[in-house]
């Protein structure tokens, strides 16, 4: 028990350590008008940095991470769908699984998102 306290308390101190070691080489002491300006290969910044992107390819990224990890999701499924020692609950689960997610595509199509041209 008293080691577990003293490695505890060791790594309580280390992470402290590191963060204001980290917090002290994070300081900049030269700070002024040029640091501070944006830089663009020597030239003076041209309109705004401030760039609007497409809510459409937005909305298709977050989709696709959405549904990449229900793939990941499917994995360990697709490994034990041949074993014998799979309940049919599991079954059971995985069909509730992926007609969750045929309806949830079935609804992005209709709702036009997975649309690449409009």
């Amino acid at each position: 028990m008293e080691k577990v306290v003293v490695s505890v308390l060791l790594s309580v101190f280390l992470g402290f350590v590191l963060l204001f070691v980290g917090l002290f080489l994070g300081v900049s002491f030269f700070v002024g008008r040029e640091k501070s300006s944006p830089f663009e290969c020597g030239f003076d910044p041209i309109g705004s940095s401030r760039v609007p992107f497409s809510l459409r390819f937005f909305l298709l990224a977050v989709i696709f991470v959405v549904f990449d990890v229900e793939i990941v999701l499917l994995f360990p499924a697709v490994m034990v769908v041949g074993s014998s020692w799979v309940w049919v609950g599991g079954y059971v689960m995985l069909l509730v699984f992926l007609v969750l997610l045929f309806v949830g595509v079935i609804h992005e199509w209709r709702e036009g998102s997975l649309e690449w041209e409009s």
